[in-house]
């Protein structure tokens, strides 16, 4: 029996075949940490939740709980969310050690892994060809900047000839929006890729949205790139992310960060309490009515609970 174990922390989705990837992802970790234990735990829409993905941890034996967030960037889930459910764990459980590892954030191992996909699919000589970058979308400006650094990054690194970023919701440009620009800047072919660690409703969207920008303009290729998934380099990060919460020293990028700094246009969040907004998750089936889609999807900080 272990001691230590390791929580892959998800964000959950209503989509079946993204909690399956998620999984498997987690399965595939499993083997490089022989000596640890190992539980998956999801925010919201996905069984377990994060605290009984803890209380199974603890209950095969577990005294230290390395707990990893599996995603892309440290929004308003992994600055708050996390925090509020490990923290209420940690007060409630004061013998285990649980240490909350940081977000994936704009890593080399990543950026090889999105040009391996975008490689796939997108011709050698790409002068005549336009990336289009697409993020998930948060209403937290330093998250969304990393899309564009993301869009730049392979633009340049891949020798495209231009490149847009553009996200499924919330932030701006939309999907529809960057597609319909993109097509009117002369190029002969569009790749689109989704920067996502795994499919989804949003990543269906995604490609939906791409095919039918390509039924109005036929004179233009569209070639949709595949996103993360399982890549080598994805799981290779993720070890980095949990080796770092047992030998090292995890500190997420808070330089811009709207609940440290005051950002302009989002003075208001600085200073403002951290807590959890998806607490309502626990007892039900999931099935709320928490929207992803860019309709409803806010976080507040002014102490009370929205949700």
């Amino acid at each position: 029996m272990t001691e230590t174990g390791v929580l892959i922390c998800g964000h959950g989705s209503r989509d079946e075949e993204a909690v399956r990837e998620f999984e498997l992802l987690a399965a595939a970790l499993r083997p490089r940490f022989p000596g640890y234990d190992f539980a998956t735990g999801y925010l919201e829409f996905a069984r377990p939740n994060i605290r009984d993905g803890l209380a199974a941890l603890v209950a095969r034996g577990a005294k230290r709980i390395h707990a990893v967030p599996g995603m892309l960037f440290a929004a308003s889930h992994v600055k708050n969310d996390l925090p509020w459910e490990i923290n209420s764990f940690s007060a409630e459980h004061p013998g285990i050690d649980v240490r909350l590892g940081r977000d994936l954030a704009i890593d080399v191992k990543l950026i090889n892994a999105a040009a391996d996909r975008i490689s796939a699919v997108a011709p050698d000589n790409r002068s005549d060809t336009l990336l289009v970058v697409v993020g998930r979308g948060t209403n937290d400006p330093d998250a969304n900047s990393n899309i564009a650094k993301i869009a730049r990054m392979l633009w340049e690194g891949l020798g495209f000839g231009w490149a847009e970023a553009a996200f499924s919701g919330v932030a701006h440009p939309r999907v529809d929006a960057a597609l319909d620009r993109a097509t009117r800047l002369g190029f002969r072919r569009i790749v689109v890729f989704p920067y996502f660690l795994f499919t989804g409703i949003l990543v269906k969207r995604i490609y939906a949205a791409t095919d039918e920008a390509a039924a109005r303009h036929p004179e233009i290729e569209f070639v949709k790139a595949a996103y993360l998934r399982d890549h080598p380099l994805l799981l290779d990060a993720f070890v980095e992310r949990v080796e770092e919460i047992a030998h090292g020293n995890p500190v997420m990028n808070c330089q811009l960060c709207k609940f440290r700094t005051q950002i302009v246009g989002y003075e208001r969040y600085a200073g403002a309490p951290q807590e959890g907004h998806h607490h309502h998750v626990r007892g039900t089936d999931g099935d709320d009515h928490h929207h992803h889609d860019g309709h409803g999807h806010h976080h507040h900080h002014d102490g009370h609970d929205h949700h």
